[in-house]
């Protein structure tokens, strides 16, 4: 555990080597972020065993899921940084030339990053990508659930960062609740509402702005007019990744009562050409991230009726790609984000009724249709709130750095990715000016005789 009085120590530095304005510096800026991507470059193998040992996650998802999207952020953003930094004009009322005015992008100062577990390398990195591309300083808070990871995190952000800008403080909750108590200038938090509460109302005591990026019910909807075997395959990739602890992942499928017999049979057999006849024995699947999430997926699979997987080991932290059907929308399954290998699936034969129900819960962080029906697709669009969409496919929109990332009311709030990112830590200060060399007195007191001069000016 870091102590207050570390932490402390910590944060009054970094705010003395932020008050010498090296941050804002375009040009650090920028190489910064190149000595952020050669170190992940060059950690490569050390990020392939940290991963492994924490989820027993395959080389092809660490480098596919957190080491290529940490990377093609950065090149994005280097790419555009210098027009982002740029102050824009904007526009004046004729009435108050030849006044101008513009809008500068600043840093905030010092910001805390709180990581999650289920991708460490990732959600401890993708934010501070944007903490450098506006000129802050951080802090960086690692998941202690994945300590492999959280080790290597902080061993190539201390040894290549100076503390007063960019440092990594490892703990457990009361390491957190230390930091939470201290003033910050904003906070970023990767993990689950619960906590997020947690997170808002301890940034509360301050008014620190937060970013919470949450999770929740993703639904998943089938309809008919689709192609199968492409959608069963999207659908259980995007589910079984990193054994369904993906906050982005499918939560629950909603299919139309006429497609489901065909799409079962279609994931029946893309998973079995995934992973196997036994995915226990694959070297392509993950594994749960600890006994206490085992335990309580292992009560989930008790909802319904296991049709595919099941199967479970508890030395190995193993569940099975699970499907669940005749699963009802009180189950307990259907309660909370599931977060783990287990797909419930509901059918439905109104859609309108369908995305009825979808409303009536807390609005999801990701929304997934399986149509080729346009008019379908601007229903959903428009009769649906979630954070993201994805049309015949799934989870690939967090990979597009120009899309703003984030959940809406219970999934999230704010975003990042990209510029977003750049957004979320700056502060956009808008400026006005005007020169001496004309000043009517139609503004100024004494007022008799200038209401009508005034109401006739606006007019126009």
């Amino acid at each position: 555990m870091i102590s207050n009085i570390i932490i402390s120590d910590i944060i009054h530095k970094q705010r003395d080597f932020f008050a010498t304005g090296n941050t804002r510096n375009i040009d650090f800026r920028i190489q910064q972020l190149k000595k952020l991507k050669q170190i992940i470059i060059d950690s490569e193998e050390s990020i392939y065993q940290a991963l492994k040992l924490d989820l027993s996650k395959p080389i092809f998802e660490s480098f596919a899921t957190e080491i290529a999207l940490i990377n093609k952020e950065i090149e994005y953003t280097i790419k555009h940084l210098k027009s982002w930094v740029r102050a824009k004009k904007a526009q004046v009322p004729w009435q108050l030339l030849p006044a101008s005015a513009k809008i500068y992008p600043e840093p905030l100062g010092v910001i805390l990053i709180i990581g999650a577990w289920n991708y460490p390398l990732l959600l401890a990195i993708a934010p501070l990508i944007g903490v450098i591309a506006a000129g802050n300083c951080a802090i960086i808070k690692p998941s202690e659930f994945a300590p492999h990871t959280s080790t290597l995190v902080t061993q190539i952000i201390n040894q290549h960062f100076s503390p007063e800008y960019i440092t990594v403080v490892e703990g457990g909750v009361e390491t957190s609740q230390n930091l939470l108590q201290e003033k910050f200038d904003h906070i970023f938090f990767t993990g689950g509402t619960a906590v997020g509460k947690i997170v808002m109302a301890a940034a509360a005591k301050h008014l620190t702005p937060v970013t919470l990026e949450l999770g929740g019910k993703s639904p998943c909807i089938v309809d008919t007019d689709i192609d199968i075997q492409t959608t069963a395959k999207r659908i259980i990739w995007g589910k079984f990744i990193n054994a369904g602890q993906t906050c982005l992942a499918p939560d629950y499928l909603l299919v139309n009562c006429q497609i489901k017999d065909d799409l079962l049979a279609a994931i029946k057999q893309n998973l079995q050409s995934f992973y196997g006849d036994n995915p226990q024995l694959s070297s392509d699947y993950t594994r749960i991230i600890n006994p206490k999430q085992f335990h309580r997926l292992e009560q989930l699979l008790k909802s319904g009726e296991i049709i595919i997987g099941g199967d479970t080991n508890q030395n190995e932290l193993y569940i099975s790609p699970t499907i669940i059907d005749n699963v009802n929308w009180d189950d307990d399954v259907m309660e909370d984000e599931i977060f783990g290998p287990i797909l419930p699936v509901i059918t439905y034969t109104d859609i309108s009724a369908a995305i009825a129900k979808i409303n009536s819960r807390p609005k999801p962080l990701a929304l997934y249709l399986f149509s080729r029906n346009q008019n379908l697709q601007r229903q959903v669009l428009e009769s649906t709130s979630s954070g993201g969409v994805c049309i015949n496919e799934t989870v690939m929109h967090c990979a597009v750095p120009g899309l703003p990332f984030g959940g809406v009311s219970n999934s999230g709030i704010g975003r990042y990715h990209g510029k977003a990112s750049f957004d979320t830590f700056s502060h956009y200060k808008s400026t006005y000016k005007n020169p001496f060399w004309i000043d009517i007195n139609w503004r100024y007191p004494p007022y008799k005789g200038k209401l009508s001069f005034l109401k006739q000016l606006l007019r126009f």
